[in-house]
């Protein structure tokens, strides 16, 4: 049970913190489709590929005082910023893992906007698909998100040099 607790604080332990939930979901869930043994099941959601699944399981990390997570009033919404804590660090000590190396993945994606990743996980969601049907899935389910052409070619490149990672 707490194998998938430690592979999602192994990833923590990767960066200094994640800003914002939409972008751990999607980092995860990118992660996942690069093949990153997490667990985590998705469903396509407004934002994307979406797990309930994580959303508890970061819940309970936060609980136990594993991961921080900090609250911040923006202009007219709340941002969340989350960090491994040394009780978490503590924790990974005593587990066993057989994750690869995730710290250029993470840096890649980190320095990436939420809006880019949601894309980049939408593509991943559809890759079944043959390319071009996955751009008009895209511009259907995510007409509000405004992509253009340019946009899916650099979320390709960017899922091509992720996958290079290793």
């Amino acid at each position: 049970m707490l194998e998938n607790h430690a592979k999602l604080m192994q990833f923590f332990s990767s960066t200094d913190e994640i800003v914002g939930r939409k972008k751990l979901q999607k980092m995860i869930y990118i992660l996942k489709k690069c093949d990153i043994p997490f667990e985590e099941r998705y469903q396509f959601h407004f934002y994307g590929p979406y797990s309930e699944e994580l959303t508890l399981r970061v819940e309970e990390m936060c609980n136990l005082g594993f991961i921080r997570e900090t609250r911040e009033e923006k202009k007219n919404y709340y941002q969340y910023r989350y960090q491994l804590t040394d009780s978490g660090r503590e924790f990974l000590t005593h587990y066993e893992m057989n994750l690869p190396p995730l710290h250029a993945q993470i840096a890649e994606m980190n320095g990436r906007s939420s809006r880019f990743l949601e894309l980049v996980s939408t593509m991943l969601f559809f890759e079944d698909l043959p390319k071009d049907e996955i751009a008009e899935k895209v511009f259907t389910v995510k007409s509000a998100q405004k992509y253009m052409e340019e946009d899916i070619a650099d979320a390709w490149k960017f899922i091509e040099k992720l996958r290079a990672i290793h």
